[in-house]
């Protein structure tokens, strides 16, 4: 099952990497052995590391460069933090990272975590996402529930079917858990997205319990080996 899938988000901040380390952490617990890549990455903490490559590496046991081998210092656009230091991005440069980072055992998922939403810029004519659609990787959509998510969920939906990649399915991430109508706002997406609802993860600052992280890993499971 060695394979690759990509994680996006409604937005910045939707929540890509609390999704993606309890996905993670639900398919290693269930015995599939997985990878983790954020190709690019800009914002760093004291120790010089992003936050969300760290996080991604406390759980696959990767190192941080592992995960995160493009990491810029500036917390803005990864595009606009290369420039800033004098650098670069393209399609050509991941593609290279991809072969340098390939996984040395079979049998291996790996989770590859977008920067921003879908449609990022690498440079004036690239965008990160003509990469996945380059691989037609399979693509999970992290929907920050609050107010304006069906606005955001619907448009990158939208994009992701135009550009053809296949859709697994997406999780409710909920951010504002005093959201007014929020029942009713996770069944329209429901309604509307007309994708697989792989999870819906209540407001949790200490993180998803053991439990739904393992649902989420078998709702995964179940609509990647099917080709959803």
């Amino acid at each position: 099952m060695a394979a690759h899938f990509f994680v996006t988000g409604t937005d910045t901040d939707a929540g890509k990497t609390y999704c993606s380390t309890a996905l993670l952490r639900g398919l290693l617990a269930s015995g599939v052995r997985c990878a983790a890549l954020k190709p690019v990455a800009s914002g760093v903490d004291a120790a010089g590391h992003n936050t969300d490559a760290s996080a991604l590496a406390a759980v696959t046991g990767q190192t941080i460069s592992a995960v995160n081998p493009i990491c810029f210092n500036l917390p803005t656009a990864p595009h606009l933090a290369a420039q800033a230091q004098g650098q670069s991005l393209s399609l050509q440069q991941l593609d290279m990272l991809l072969v340098a980072t390939a996984p040395n055992q079979d049998n291996n998922l790996t989770l590859v975590e977008g920067a921003g939403g879908w449609l990022l810029p690498l440079n004036a004519q690239e965008y990160l996402a003509d990469w996945v659609i380059a691989h037609q990787w399979p693509v999970v959509l992290v929907v920050g529930v609050k107010l304006g998510c069906l606005n955001h969920s619907l448009l990158t939906v939208r994009e992701l079917r135009r550009a053809g990649v296949p859709l697994l399915g997406y999780i409710a991430n909920v951010l504002d858990p005093d959201m007014h109508y929020l029942a009713e706002t996770l069944q329209d997406l429901c309604g509307r997205l007309q994708l697989p609802c792989l999870a819906t993860l209540p407001f949790a600052p200490q993180g998803p319990t053991d439990a739904q992280c393992a649902e989420l890993a078998q709702a995964f499971l179940n609509n990647f080996r099917g080709g959803s």
